[in-house]
């Protein structure tokens, strides 16, 4: 174009083209301005639009947000208050549950301290049953070292079994069925006697335990020792039953079997267990080793012979009294008969009064009706007639 204009003017329109050619920049820069400017103004409209939509959305989150600070704010209210009424239960509770903790503690140390004092009470009590108990045991070794000093004495060692002896007896039986130290026909002392019902032999107890080989026996350390004292033992025992069934086994006057008392259970256990030799040749001299545990049994036994004979003694008695009183039952039927026909004639007599009455009672009624009826005129006579009489019968 510049070209065309250099050649329609020649030099002299080269400004003219120049100017031209300015204007058509301006111009085209002023379209382009104008074109930027509107594209700016559609920008910035579409940004204002965007930003007024922005703005809302803002403003609607803003008011969304409101909202849920407002639902938050009313439901952090209602937990806060839920959490109140909950704190104040649980507090309430928790009170309620310590004072019962508290009540069960104390009750449980209250227990536990009237337990303590008991127990300690008890306790105590335990104390001094144990010193009464240590003080008896002193008492008891003592006696027993009096009774270890007694039964090294051989008197005073048949004195102890006499003793004992005589309490088992004396407890057992009744006064005159047994005698101590009775004499017998051949100038003998037995040291006891028991008197049999219906039979006058009486039977013989001894109570003169050879004890001092028991003892050897015991105190034996070596076998030969032992061996020496267990034949000591056989020699003594047998030597003294021999003795008994000598002296205190006569005919006809005692009984044929005598009774050997050993003062002590653990003598009597040994005995059987290891000499049983000895026992059998006692058996068959009729002489019988009792222990005081057997002693007490035959008593008890020969007690209940003696209750026996006194039941058999008063049998005829009792017959005679039972007859009496079967002839008092037969008198007294008798005259519960004769009571009885009494009390039935008394019975039908007390039917008839009551007969007699009620007639009575009937007839005055009849007489009273007549008496309250209305009167009638004087003039007029009302002969009233006399009721007919009967015989009375018997009773009436």
């Amino acid at each position: 174009m510049r070209e065309f204009l250099l050649a329609v003017g020649g030099p002299g329109s080269g400004v003219i083209a120049l100017l031209v050619a300015v204007a058509l920049f301006l111009l085209a820069a002023l379209i382009g301005i104008a074109v930027l400017i509107a594209r700016a103004s559609r920008a910035r409209g579409i940004e204002a639009s965007r930003q007024t939509g922005r703005a809302e959305e803002i403003e609607a989150r803003m008011a969304e947000l409101a909202r849920i600070q407002a639902d938050t704010a009313g439901r952090i209210h209602m937990m806060g208050e839920a959490l109140g009424g909950r704190q104040a239960e649980l507090s309430r509770v928790l009170a309620e549950r310590l004072d019962a903790v508290t009540h069960r503690i104390g009750q449980s140390m209250e227990t536990t301290t009237r337990h303590t004092v008991e127990s300690l009470r008890h306790l105590h009590e335990r104390l001094a049953v144990i010193d009464n108990a240590q003080k008896n045991l002193t008492d008891l070794s003592s006696q027993v070292t009096s009774l270890r000093e007694v039964l090294a004495n051989k008197q005073a060692r048949g004195a102890f079994g006499q003793g004992r002896m005589e309490a088992i007896v004396r407890d057992g039986l009744p006064k005159g069925s047994f005698e101590f130290q009775f004499t017998l026909s051949n100038r003998t002392r037995p040291d006891c006697v028991v008197f049999l019902p219906g039979d006058e032999r009486p039977i013989v107890i001894d109570a003169k335990f050879p004890l001092e080989a028991v003892t050897a026996l015991r105190q034996a350390a070596s076998e030969d020792d032992r061996k020496q004292a267990a034949q000591r033992l056989r020699q003594d025992v047998l030597r003294h039953v021999g003795d008994i069934a000598e002296r205190y086994l006569i005919p006809g006057e005692t009984q044929e079997t005598a009774l050997m008392f050993v003062p002590s259970e653990s003598v009597y256990a040994e005995l059987y267990d290891g000499f049983d030799d000895v026992i059998q040749k006692a058996y068959r001299a009729q002489i019988v080793l009792v222990s005081p545990s057997l002693l007490m049994l035959a008593i008890q036994i020969m007690q209940q012979i003696c209750k026996d004979a006194r039941m058999r003694e008063a049998a005829q008695e009792i017959r005679t009294e039972v007859g009496h009183l079967i002839d008092d039952v037969d008198r007294l039927r008798e005259r519960v008969l004769k009571l009885q026909q009494h009390f039935g004639q008394a019975t039908d007599d007390v039917a008839q009064v009551l007969i007699s009455a009620d007639k009575i009672t009937k007839r005055g009624g009849r007489i009273e009706a007549l008496e309250f009826q209305d009167p009638e005129p004087l003039h007029e006579a009302r002969i009233i007639p006399a009721p007919i009489g009967r015989k009375l019968e018997a009773g009436e």
